[in-house]
């Protein structure tokens, strides 16, 4: 007892073991920081801790699965859509195209002049060609060059009417086009012997 009474006396100590506990638990919110502490505070038995991680597991797996499938149905559902109305703007481009047709019949159904015909299927052929190539249509020139089977088809061979035209293109029966770099029709040709 002799050595209580040489401790100093502090009022912010208490020996009261309930003041103790009640300040930890206010610090805790009553739930155990370590992972392998129980609410009860006692020791998490090892098989149940690797449950729970295995449960974590499971749940974070479910979720990225769920969010996967989310994910594919929804570019799915994109790409549909991508293509319903991949057409729609070059289909609204060529709108006016169409109106210049209709407009060229009824102006040349009553006439005999055949200059007048011409003239407005050049002009409108011409304003066709200008929106096609604004899209990135693209007309290859094949008459007098070198076959290249991965641009060209070759319909038939003919004798070359002259001799640096052998084994080139003679004649174009039908044009290739570009769109962009890629072929997306081969151009249709004759070829010289």
């Amino acid at each position: 007892m002799a050595n209580e009474n040489n401790l100093p006396q502090d009022d912010n100590l208490t020996a009261d073991p309930n003041h103790v506990a009640g300040e930890m638990a206010d610090t805790n919110n009553g739930e155990s920081t370590d992972p392998n502490m129980t609410a009860t505070g006692a020791p998490q038995p090892e098989a149940s801790r690797t449950d729970v991680e295995l449960a974590d597991l499971k749940d974070k797996y479910l979720r990225l699965a769920a969010e996967f499938e989310n994910y594919k149905r929804r570019t799915s559902k994109e790409r549909i859509d991508l293509f319903k109305t991949a057409n729609q703007e070059l289909m609204v481009a060529l709108l006016p195209v169409l109106d210049d047709f209709e407009r060229a019949r009824n102006a040349t159904a009553a006439t005999t002049d055949t200059n007048a015909v011409r003239e407005s299927i050049e002009i409108i052929q011409s304003k066709l060609n200008k929106t096609l190539q604004q899209k990135g249509l693209t007309a290859m020139e094949a008459k007098g060059g070198d076959f290249d089977a991965e641009l060209h088809e070759a319909i038939t061979q003919i004798p070359a009417p002259s001799d640096d035209l052998k084994g080139k293109i003679v004649d174009e029966v039908e044009k290739g086009y570009y769109l962009g770099d890629k072929v997306i029709r081969h151009a249709k040709v004759v070829l010289g012997q």
